[in-house]
Parts: structure tokens; C-alpha cells; sequence
């Protein structure tokens, strides 16, 4: 894993970095975004674009955002997905923690 969706995408999906990504690796699951770890080329655009700071490099990781690392790593193990982000449109699957999690709430 080189760079990690986190929880503050959940029910944003501004898709930002799916349109800034070189590699087109990112791809909409049901309720957030999920970077492809085989096809991350280490860039960083996504990052930059994220309107939301959902994105980091996977050893700058908050302590509470770590799980986010399996739960990216897990959406790809459970799904079909194609060589392409954008090609893919809205795969409507979450990993089962992102499924269950409550309504995000407004700041």
C-alpha cells in the first residue's frame, strides 16, 4: 500500500483525486473511494486534490486511521474490480466496517 483512503471520505466521494490520478487507480465504492495498491504509482496528485484531507501516505498515517490501510487492501481482495478507476464508474460495495459505519454527520 502506498497511499490510503481514511474515513473522512465516507459518504463525501468529491472524486477530485480520481480525476487527478495519473495512474487511475482510484476507485468509488459504495459510501468512499479506495486506492489500488497495485496500481499506485506513488505520486502523491491525489493527496492535493482530496477537498476533504482523506488521502495520506501509509506511513504518515493518524494512529486512528491505520485500519484504513487493511480496509483498502480488503475492498480490492472482495471485489472485481477492472485495471481502470474511471473505466469502473460506482461499484456498489463497501468492506463491511465502511457498510455498517452510521450516517456521517455534518461539521
Amino acid at each position: 500500500m502506498v497511499y490510503v483512503v481514511t474515513e473522512a471520505c465516507v459518504d463525501v466521494q468529491d472524486k477530485s483525486c480520481m480525476q487527478e490520478c495519473p495512474a487511475d487507480c482510484i476507485f468509488e465504492g459504495g459510501r468512499m473511494t479506495y486506492i489500488n495498491p497495485d496500481l499506485c504509482i506513488d505520486c502523491g496528485a491525489c493527496v492535493a486534490a482530496c477537498p476533504v484531507d482523506a488521502i495520506f501516505y501509509d506511513a504518515e498515517l493518524p494512529a486512528d486511521q491505520e485500519s484504513f490501510i487493511e480496509l483498502n487492501e480488503r475492498f480490492f481482495a472482495e471485489t472485481e474490480t477492472p485495471k481502470s478507476g474511471r473505466k469502473a464508474g460506482k461499484i456498489s460495495y463497501d468492506v463491511d466496517a465502511i457498510a455498517g459505519l452510521g450516517p456521517r454527520k455534518e461539521a
